[in-house]
């Protein structure tokens, strides 16, 4: 087994455990408070390191539920994931009219997959925005690899079918 270093293989994940953890508080002050406990809790627990079998799967999970513990906490308030330093990608557009409204799409898709269940939210952060294999979101989450597809597979029908809704008949 390879020996764990908390410097090379914990701290670079902290980019994907943020990410992770804004997609389930969808706040960016939240998101950067789960990711600090997420590393103490690690850090506290390096004595079972050498047991783990994927310290990313690890870091994951503890992530993922110290998220969704300060979600029900809190008031859950509906914020769009849209920064104010998100852009739109001038590659497919042409013209400022052309950019605006690729703009406005990414930000009804954002706020769409922010009005998803939690589960179906974070399966799909995990797949289609981390890369990560059904394999190992079920690891993360603590689900079968088939639930992992099921939640995918409605989470992609419902912004779908809401996405085609909003774009015919507008917000």
């Amino acid at each position: 087994m390879k020996k764990i270093s908390f410097r090379n293989d914990v701290l670079p994940l902290k980019n994907e455990l943020y990410r992770l953890a804004l997609r389930i508080t969808l706040n960016h002050a939240e998101a950067e408070d789960v990711v600090q406990e997420t590393m103490i809790k690690v850090w506290n627990r390096r004595d079972r390191w050498d047991e783990l079998e994927s310290i990313e799967a690890f870091c994951l999970t503890i992530c993922r539920n110290i998220a969704i513990d300060k979600t029900k906490k809190a008031e859950n308030q509906n914020q769009s994931l849209m920064d104010e330093h998100d852009s739109p990608d001038s590659s497919y557009t042409s013209n400022p009219e052309e950019q605006a409204m690729q703009q406005d799409r990414i930000a009804l898709i954002r706020r769409l997959i922010d009005t998803l269940p939690e589960k179906q939210r974070s399966c799909m952060q995990l797949r289609d925005f981390e890369g990560k294999s059904y394999k190992e979101i079920a690891t993360i989450l603590d689900i079968s690899e088939e639930q992992v597809k099921i939640n995918i597979f409605r989470a992609r029908q419902t912004i779908k079918q809401k996405y085609i809704v909003t774009e015919k008949y507008g917000l």
